[in-house]
């Protein structure tokens, strides 16, 4: 990855066009990314609908401050961050264990109360941006995604390597990522109230796209196809 340069601030203003530029294309990728079901997106609906729009929005806040500094890290340090296969494969399992126990946690409450019992995996009194960190932080996923789009970025010379682009950058990732979530937690409740409005269907679906979710994950690691896989032997893979 290039080395940084500086940018003095007298240059900013003349600067603005290619710094909206990668702002909008941070926002445009990180929106389209954040728009298929996911763990983090499905867990932020399903607090929206069983808890509250405030407790969601904490979650979808807390989540995406993490995104924001995986990708300065993937700009920062993608050579420090190949080395580190063990710990990928760690966080890995437990995004695959988390992503289990939210289907389990949603089919047990499915059965439990007449079927309005919360997720047993979100009952409990963890603050809902701290929660939101930790399950972001534990998904590995978006490093090799966000690091394959900055590398897109970086050949299209739509991306240069100065601090002001990334800082840019980052900020149209993290309003993308936030925008997506918003179309899930005020989308989720609107239709919760329009179609269902029965916590008990609500916990079979979700249910069934976390087991869903997790057996493609499985099936991933097990081929070794996951995105963590080519995103650490990329430079293998290159010179074979």
């Amino acid at each position: 990855m290039p080395v940084l340069t500086n940018v003095h601030p007298a240059h900013y203003l003349c600067l603005m066009p290619k710094l909206l530029l990668v702002f909008f294309w941070g926002l445009f990728i990180s929106f389209l990314g954040s728009l298929p079901l996911g763990t983090l997106n499905v867990a932020a609906m399903q607090i929206g609908i069983q808890e509250s729009i405030k407790n969601a929005i904490y979650f979808s806040l807390g989540s995406l401050l993490v995104e924001m500094i995986y990708v300065r890290f993937s700009l920062m340090g993608v050579d420090w961050i190949r080395k580190q296969e063990k710990l990928m494969k760690v966080m890995e399992c437990l995004t695959l264990i988390i992503i289990i126990s939210l289907a389990v946690g949603s089919f047990i409450s499915a059965t439990k109360d007449g079927g309005n019992a919360k997720n047993v995996l979100l009952e409990n009194n963890t603050h809902r941006f701290l929660l939101g960190m930790f399950m972001c932080a534990v998904n590995p996923v978006q490093i090799p995604f966000w690091f394959g789009w900055s590398t897109v970025l970086f050949t299209k010379k739509i991306l240069e390597p100065n601090k002001m682009q990334y800082n840019f950058y980052i900020l149209g990732i993290g309003l993308g990522t936030w925008t997506g979530n918003c179309i899930f937690i005020f989308g989720g409740k609107w239709m919760f109230k329009k179609i269902t409005n029965s916590q008990q269907n609500l916990n079979w679906i979700i249910g069934g796209v976390f087991a869903i979710a997790a057996l493609i994950q499985v099936i991933k690691m097990i081929r070794r196809k996951d995105a963590v896989h080519k995103f650490i032997h990329t430079k293998e893979s290159k010179s074979s």
